[in-house]
């Protein structure tokens, strides 16, 4: 399901009960609504999903829950992370084993890595299982992130298929893109102008904000996949303003007060992450409303 893995792709939040358990039946209610407003794939445990705060208990049971509420009908790319390469690679062979159908990666890093050992934990994820990879690139958040010759390197991996970047840097991805050579598909994130990374050759964007604006991000890929730039520039400057509240506030603090202002209980972020604020609540509901998101 994942050859030509493309469109809005959401990172999806995990919804955590006070106990500490994954509300497994609002998680698979989100689930059905994000491939009900059309979106094209899941991804589970994604920046958005709290992975660096979740034990792997929970991450399994999140895992296993989007694959079962899926049911085949979008593929499910499930987030990959660590510090130790060991760790990655049990991961990605738990998530597989699991019924994942991709896997996102991502470098968790305390001590520095030399770009050789940003090259080799990449590479042991993709030869851990036959699934797919997307790696994930952000210069902002990652101590040791992947450099422009290191993404060179691994995108000659057969399992290597393609990138996400976060960065906000839009020559970045066209430098990729030169010098890659088709060999990856180019996924960007809310930090980037969705229309210019497609007008470029992206194949779609991974990302928080479209678990709370599904449809209208889905319509906005739809324009782009038309070509009708005037018409996704329109889109697209509306939509911004949800991109730049999630700059503003917790990622997760945002989304998960946004699907709650939706119908979706997704309990607060992990501390010590903070929730919003009643006054950023006030500014969310009013972004959302002026979308016809609530």
């Amino acid at each position: 399901m994942t050859n030509g893995l493309h469109g809005v792709i959401p990172y999806i939040a995990t919804p955590l009960r006070a106990d500490g358990r994954v509300d497994r039946p609002v998680l698979t209610r989100l689930c059905d609504h994000l491939i009900g407003a059309g979106v094209q794939g899941l991804c589970p445990l994604g920046s958005t999903g709290e992975f660096a705060y979740l034990t792997r208990d929970q991450k399994a049971e999140v895992i296993e829950t989007v694959v079962g509420a899926t049911a085949g009908r979008v593929p499910v790319i499930a987030g990959v992370a660590s510090t130790a390469t060991a760790d990655a690679v049990s991961q990605a062979r738990d998530w597989a084993a699991l019924g994942a159908d991709g896997i996102l990666a991502v470098m968790e890093a305390y001590f520095p890595v030399p770009e050789t050992g940003v090259v080799d934990y990449f590479t042991a994820v993709a030869e851990a299982t036959p699934l797919p990879v997307t790696m994930y690139t952000n210069p902002n958040f990652q101590r040791s992130d992947l450099s422009l010759s290191a993404i060179d390197t691994l995108s000659h991996h057969p399992r290597i298929a393609y990138l996400k970047d976060a960065s906000t840097n839009t020559g970045r991805l066209l430098s990729i893109l030169n010098r890659t050579e088709g060999r990856i598909g180019i996924f960007a994130a809310s930090s980037h102008i969705t229309v210019a990374v497609m007008m470029i050759g992206g194949l779609g964007w991974m990302a928080g904000p479209s678990c709370i604006v599904p449809g209208q991000s889905v319509e906005l890929y739809r324009l782009c996949r038309a070509g009708d730039w005037d018409a996704a520039m329109v889109l697209q400057r509306k939509l911004w303003a949800v991109n730049e509240a999630f700059a503003r506030f917790n990622l997760a603090a945002a989304i998960k007060a946004g699907l709650a202002l939706q119908g979706f209980d997704c309990g607060a972020p992990v501390p010590p992450q903070a929730p919003l604020s009643a006054a950023q609540l006030d500014q969310l509901r009013a972004i959302l409303d002026g979308l016809g998101a609530l």
